[in-house]
């Protein structure tokens, strides 16, 4: 039984918040404009899965990721299926999923070198609670005004098509060539029988389930496998371990939850 506490590393960008909630709200003194937080090991091994949070107070790029096998023939470890879970929204945030219609490559190329890619995309509202999946190939674009926590294949590795005029390298060559341009619609969270869990989600690289904790859980980690302990609110004992919300823990062999009552979390772990 092993539980480990992943080290927080907190990342600028130009789309970032200079105030976010607790427990992250020392991130930005001095002005920092914090947009991402890592949760990373401290040694040099490569689990299959990164979490992190974005705070977003502008539109991010117009982008997409490869599949496992675009990224390998690149030389990357793996390609990138990423999940989204909404923990806070405006009323009018937005997340763009695929395209309005199905298009060709080349339109899509002509739509991201004229800037007119950004009325092609389909934005789709969000609110507090949403949870999708998003598998690699899948043209996309997180709006503003959102806290978020993304479960993604660990690899770092984004190519931009379209980035409002903003000073940073696009990729289209690499990102066309990897694109599913065409509609992409939010499927609705399936419906739970246990009262414990609130929803789950079964994507083809990792499983997510959330929570919502009682007494105490325990069970075993798949043999050479790992799973991320992510508790969203409240606090407990994990393998007799002290967690708080805003951290991020990686099990492996068996896990042991206690004094976990009332405590949102989710669980996530490679499919």
């Amino acid at each position: 039984m092993t539980a480990t506490r992943l080290t927080m590393r907190a990342i600028e960008k130009p789309w970032g918040q200079t105030s976010l909630p607790a427990p992250f709200s020392h991130l930005t003194e001095g002005g920092k404009r914090i947009g991402e937080v890592w949760f990373e090991t401290d040694d040099d091994s490569q689990p299959e899965l990164m979490v992190k949070y974005l705070f977003t107070s502008e539109r991010l790029s117009i982008q997409v990721h490869p599949d496992d096998w675009a990224a390998q023939s690149a030389g990357h470890k793996r390609g990138k299926d990423e999940a989204w879970v909404v923990l806070d929204a405006k009323p009018d945030s937005t997340i763009a999923l695929g395209t309005t219609r199905k298009v060709t490559r080349e339109e899509l190329r002509d739509a991201a070198e004229s800037g007119s890619i950004e009325n092609l995309m389909h934005w789709q509202p969000v609110k507090q609670g949403d949870a999708i999946y998003s598998p690699a190939g899948t043209v996309h674009a997180i709006g503003a005004g959102l806290t978020i926590l993304e479960v993604q294949q660990n690899v770092d590795l984004t190519y931009r098509l379209y980035d409002y005029g903003r000073p940073r390298d696009l990729h289209l060559n690499r990102g066309i060539a990897v694109s599913n341009p065409e509609p992409f619609e939010i499927e609705p969270l399936p419906a739970e029988t246990d009262e414990n869990v609130i929803w789950t989600i079964e994507g083809r690289k990792f499983t997510m389930t959330r929570f919502l904790g009682t007494v105490g859980m325990y069970g075993p980690i798949k043999k050479k496998s790992s799973a991320w302990f992510i508790p969203l609110s409240g606090s407990g004992l994990i393998c007799g371990q002290r967690f708080e919300a805003g951290e991020c823990w990686l099990l492996k062999k068996s896990f042991e939850l206690e004094d976990i009552g009332g405590c949102d979390f989710i669980m996530a772990s490679p499919a």
